[in-house]
């Protein structure tokens, strides 16, 4: 048995079993879980796509029933966070609470789902680039050579300490929150032909068949908060810091996202936003930005818009890297991603691991690009929209079981009764997760913004399913052949030391 020191960690099953602890506290861990956010892609494709695509004027509306929504989520998962320290977080809850081959299941699906959304990321990153180049140089650039690009330093950031990359994150988001500050003041102080009005927080507004499927776009904008129980091993005080990091990456999202949305309505004038978005589609905050703040700014906007994409592509290889680390803690995956780096502390196989498979996505899709340079259709309409969509889809139903399982956890440990509104509440956040979730399938092909044929309507989800298949088999066959395993599926560290105390008592 290995002994610790005041500089290693040492566990029952040995050193690199654990993350390091006290590697980052509530303001960094803050920084990182709002990078995942991307505000800027939020504000300049989320919000003009959901204008032009569902041709409903309540956007910013929606950004705070969507954000009540995960308030109400975000009651039990943060409670939940002060008994599960883990890596594994939406899957380690879902196993507290629903069992083990639940939470393998579970498992599989977060890994694909986070993993997509880190992929797709690339295809946006490439074509912004290559347009810039092309803008501002007249050379024609490839999408897919600054593509890897990004995965090479994305894979170099991710080898190194958490903290480091907190601190890249943290510069380039407050960048970029100043950028949408100066952005929406512009909008507010210059206002379209209808003044500031307020009309887009009328309830009136949200009529329409589009409403359901709008609330897919809307959810996928706050995709990111969930994370921050990921980094519960690494932080200094996890009962404390990682539920109020939850609640403040909520409650900054929802009045951010909000306010942003209504600037661009007073902007373009309530009656005329539906219009100019499907006119500007994603370069309608840059349109309107050039009218009101100048070519210089613009430009400006236009770089930090690039260095937002990659925060958020570093903060999702993050949560891959450490997803991959616990579940091959667990057993689910192969004990060498289990490790971290004995230098950083970082999990490197498991940040190895989602580097590859990045690699391989982006040259699929480079190869299989027959659009002459400059065509969005391969990176835009397909890498990003398709991969983030049906990762956004996981994500969803992920938080809609951790939600169930929630209310599971605390009935069996017999605490019902103290956490009754809590359970009430995420009882609530079920039901409107899950009603979003099956909108989102319903609606699939919306999501993906045009027609994608060859079935892809069906086939994207489906990827989804078979996460949760594979993941549902796997834990089956542990229970069978390895109970013991199975009986570790979400206990992340905290298994070992049991094992390691039961261990000295039998020596006793």
């Amino acid at each position: 048995m290995l002994t610790g020191s005041t500089t290693g960690i040492s566990t029952f099953k040995g050193e690199q079993r654990a993350l390091r602890a006290d590697r980052i506290g509530a303001p960094a861990l803050l920084l990182s879980v709002l990078a995942a956010t991307a505000p800027l892609l939020v504000v300049a494709g989320v919000i003009p796509t959901t204008f032009a695509t569902m041709g409903i004027v309540g956007v910013p509306l929606l950004f705070v029933i969507v954000g009540a929504v995960l308030i109400l989520f975000s009651f039990g998962y943060a409670e939940m966070s002060r008994h599960v320290h883990n890596a594994g977080a939406l899957y380690a809850y879902i196993s507290r609470g629903l069992g083990g081959t639940v939470g393998a299941g579970a498992s599989y699906v977060a890994l694909f789902a986070y993993s997509l959304m880190q992929c797709g990321s690339y295809g946006l990153f490439g074509f912004e680039i290559s347009s810039q180049i092309a803008q501002h140089w007249q050379h024609n650039v490839a999408w897919w050579i600054p593509a890897l690009g990004g995965v090479a330093i994305t894979a170099v950031f991710g080898a190194l300490k958490i903290d480091l990359n907190a601190k890249t994150l943290g510069v380039l988001l407050l960048i970029e929150t100043t950028m949408i500050v100066v952005l929406d003041i512009g909008f507010l102080g210059d206002p379209g032909t209808q003044g500031v009005s307020v009309h887009a927080f009328n309830p009136s507004t949200l009529s329409g068949a589009g409403l359901g499927t709008a609330l897919c776009f809307t959810i996928a904008g706050f995709l990111g908060f969930e994370q921050a129980p990921v980094y519960a091993e690494e932080t200094s005080d996890p009962q404390r810091v990682v539920s109020k990091v939850m609640f403040l990456a909520v409650g900054f999202a929802t009045v951010f996202f909000a306010l942003s949305a209504w600037a661009i309505t007073v902007a373009t004038g309530p009656s005329g936003v539906i219009a100019g978005a499907q006119k500007e589609g994603p370069n309608l905050i840059f349109a309107l930005s050039q009218d009101r703040l100048g070519t210089a700014f613009t430009d400006v906007l236009n770089v930090f818009f690039i260095t937002g994409i990659f925060a958020c592509m570093l903060s999702f290889h993050n949560v891959v890297a450490r997803y991959a680390f616990a579940m091959g803690r667990d057993g689910l995956l192969p004990a060498a991603v289990g490790r971290t780096s004995k230098t950083s502390g970082a999990p490197a196989i498991g940040s190895f691991l989602q580097s590859a498979v990045a690699l391989v996505v982006v040259i699929v899709f480079a190869v299989t690009d027959d659009k002459p340079v400059g065509d969005p259709t391969a990176p835009v309409l397909r890498l990003f929209t398709w991969a983030g969509n049906v990762g956004a889809l996981g994500v969803v139903l992920l938080m809609c079981t951790a939600a169930v399982a929630v209310i599971a956890f605390f009935v069996k440990r017999g605490a019902a009764r103290v956490q009754g509104w809590r359970l009430v509440t995420s009882g609530l956040a079920a039901l409107a997760l899950g009603t979003i979730f099956v909108y989102s399938v319903k609606d699939f092909s919306v999501l993906l913004g045009a027609n994608p044929g060859y079935g892809l309507r069906w086939t994207l989800p489906g990827i989804i399913a078979l996460a949760a298949v594979i993941g549902l088999v796997c834990g089956q066959v542990l229970r069978v052949r390895k109970p013991e395993v199975h009986a570790r599926i979400g206990q992340g560290n905290e298994a070992f030391q049991l094992e390691k105390a039961a261990s000295a008592a039998e020596s006793a």
